[in-house]
């Protein structure tokens, strides 16, 4: 990111600053002091309502989740596993390709075959899926093992989506999933995916993406982020309209996809995109909380920055595309994601542009009145919170690192929003000034489970 976008943005903050210290200013120096703060505290807290709203929600649907779960398992042992197709599309993962095959082979999936679609990588990535396919003809496979089909594409660079839709075009099987070519998938991972798909309206699934690169700050703060919003995907998920199918980890039925005439090519966050237009047609989304995938997170806060800002202008892409969706009372769209997951969504966006003022404002109530309860049962809340998500998730030992962290989780939070603001504040400027925006990578180390 550039020192001029640093300039504006620190520019932005210190007018944020400035503009919340008049207002702190004018309060103090009138007679009213202290009802002017109960006006303040009271002012913020309806300003938060209807995001408080969503999480309590949330909050209630989660034992609803576990409840349907049990019953999906139970039905899953009567039933025939559906047939598999995975893609991975790679550009230079020269780094992780290897592995990220290999993890998908180690599911040993009866029905399965997997399309490797190169998209013009500068690096070896060819040359080591080249070799690894000529050893993997030959490999010996017991017969309690199965030996998937491995089909492999080399392309002219044309991006993720383009390679994703050539990839699409081989795929022989009923379900298509995708992951990155720096990932690596759990050996349940296919398994407990395609059970989510015995309903016929159920169109795509979101798997459980979890960070793997945790020993720098950076990671352990993306780790803890991950951790709390797949977490909170279960309650989406009884609501049937995840919105955000990452790549990463993502399935859909085959049929479906090639009804929609595969992945959007002029939208940076096809996945995103695809999530959406599926649910616009009436069908349902899922969450599989089981099924892990390791990923890779950006180690260096640059890439983290390059990441977030396409991550949220492909959003807005997707939502000013789709935005008939926002308050639709069509019977075949989902009231839970047309009344308050998209306007919340937005609205998330408002309240992260003027956080800084809030938390201002809210950390200058707290100090003058004396009033510490509600950052006190703010801050525990959030620990209770990051306590439950870390028992409730499948893989806890992963995740031992973050308990030290929980009581903290809050500070960590602040730093993630400050990653989300200036990709808000970029975003929005490129919107309003009509520019696109280009596939960014950063430099790969490569990952463990």
């Amino acid at each position: 990111m550039s020192s001029s976008v640093w300039g504006k943005l620190a520019l932005l903050c210190i007018g944020y600053l400035i503009t919340g210290s008049i207002i702190w200013l004018y309060f103090h120096s009138t007679p009213q002091f202290y009802a002017d703060l109960e006006a303040i505290r009271i002012g913020i807290f309806l300003l938060l309502a209807p995001i408080l709203s969503k999480y309590l929600i949330q909050l209630f649907a989660l034992p609803i989740y576990s409840f349907r779960q049990r019953r999906i398992n139970r039905k899953a042992r009567n039933i025939k596993p559906k047939s598999v197709s995975v893609l991975i599309p790679a550009y230079n993962e020269a780094t992780g390709i290897i592995g990220t095959i290999e993890s998908v082979v180690n599911n040993q999936y009866p029905d399965l075959e997997i399309i490797v679609i190169n998209d013009g990588s500068s690096d070896e990535t060819h040359d080591l899926v080249q070799d690894y396919l000529k050893k993997f003809s030959s490999r010996y496979f017991p017969k309690n093992r199965f030996k998937p089909d491995i089909k492999y594409l080399y392309l002219k660079n044309g991006g993720k989506a383009t390679a994703l839709n050539k990839g699409l075009k081989l795929a022989t099987k009923d379900i298509v999933m995708t992951i990155d070519g720096d990932c690596l998938m759990a050996n349940d991972a296919i398994k407990n995916t395609v059970k989510q798909f015995q309903s016929s309206k159920v169109g795509a699934v979101a798997g459980n993406v979890v960070i793997a690169n945790k020993q720098k700050i950076i990671g352990l703060v993306q780790q803890l982020e991950y951790l709390c919003g797949f977490f909170l995907r279960r309650a989406d998920s009884v609501f049937n309209s995840v919105f955000i199918i990452g790549g990463a980890a993502a399935s859909y039925r085959r049929d479906v996809l090639t009804k929609l005439g595969g992945f959007d090519t002029d939208i940076i966050t096809e996945d995103i995109e695809i999530s959406l237009r599926i649910l616009s047609l009436g069908y349902k989304t899922r969450y599989a909380a089981d099924a892990i995938t390791y990923t890779e997170a950006p180690s260096d806060y640059k890439g983290w920055c390059n990441q977030r800002l396409r991550w949220k202008f492909g959003r807005f892409q997707t939502l000013l595309r789709y935005r008939d969706l926002f308050f639709s009372s069509h019977k075949k769209h989902n009231k839970y994601l047309t009344f308050i997951t998209l306007p919340i969504a937005i609205y998330g966006e408002f309240i992260l542009l003027c956080e800084l003022l809030l938390v201002t404002l809210f950390l200058g109530y707290s100090f003058y009145s004396g009033n510490y309860a509600p950052l006190v049962l703010l801050i525990a809340l959030m620990t209770t919170m990051t306590y439950i998500q870390l028992l409730c998730d499948h893989k806890p030992k992963h995740h031992l690192n973050l308990w030290l962290f929980a009581p903290i989780a809050w500070i960590l939070f602040y730093l993630v929003d400050i990653i989300e603001f200036q990709a808000l504040f970029r975003s929005l400027k490129r919107l309003i000034l009509g520019r696109t925006l280009q596939w960014q990578r950063w430099v790969r180390e490569g990952i463990n489970n």
